[in-house]
């Protein structure tokens, strides 16, 4: 018998949890992009239609499930589910056929908000940064969930000519009762 499904979000926010605006990254921060290709590489990913239109194509070698009540929506190379279930489902199928016990959240805010409840982890990349936004994560950085997980680790990152704001990493693991 094979290792229950763990759920791991994987967000970059500002101070004031904003994620993104028209459906597009808030900053250019290089350092984070190699560390989500890093954190998701060989996993299934789990993300909305809105940021799956932002992406516009499947990432290499990850398995994208795209939750959309649009029956129609079908683009290649991708798994559509039309409930969180269905996603649940796919990505577990996709981890076992990798070798691998867990399927990565990537966004957007819904996905976050209904995903967060049983995730196991967070890798959060905090940005010293409070822009405007029209998506935000479920609370912010400081939100109440944050009392489920505990800190395992933080590397923080300066401003610099392939970042353009200043950040922290930082990984979560929900405390265990």
């Amino acid at each position: 018998m094979s290792a229950p499904l763990q759920l791991a979000l994987v967000v970059a926010m500002g101070e004031n949890g904003a994620i993104g605006r028209d459906n597009a990254l808030l900053w250019k921060l290089r350092a984070d992009m190699r560390r989500f290709r890093a954190l998701t590489m060989g996993h299934p990913l789990i993300m909305g239609r809105n940021t799956w239109d932002s992406i516009g194509r499947p990432l290499p070698d990850r398995d994208t499930i795209v939750l959309s009540r649009n029956g129609a929506f079908a683009p290649e190379g991708v798994l559509v589910a039309h409930d969180l279930a269905g996603a649940l489902e796919l990505a577990g199928t996709c981890a076992a056929r990798r070798g691998v016990d867990s399927a990565m959240v990537v966004g957007g805010a819904q996905i976050y908000a209904a995903t967060l409840p049983g995730a196991a982890r967070v890798h959060l990349t905090l940005v010293q940064d409070r822009p405007e936004a029209d998506a935000f994560f479920p609370g912010g950085p400081e939100g109440a969930w944050r009392d489920n997980f505990v800190e395992t680790w933080r590397e923080a990152h300066p401003a610099g000519a392939e970042d353009e704001r200043p950040f922290v990493f930082i990984d979560l693991a929900r405390r265990q009762h």
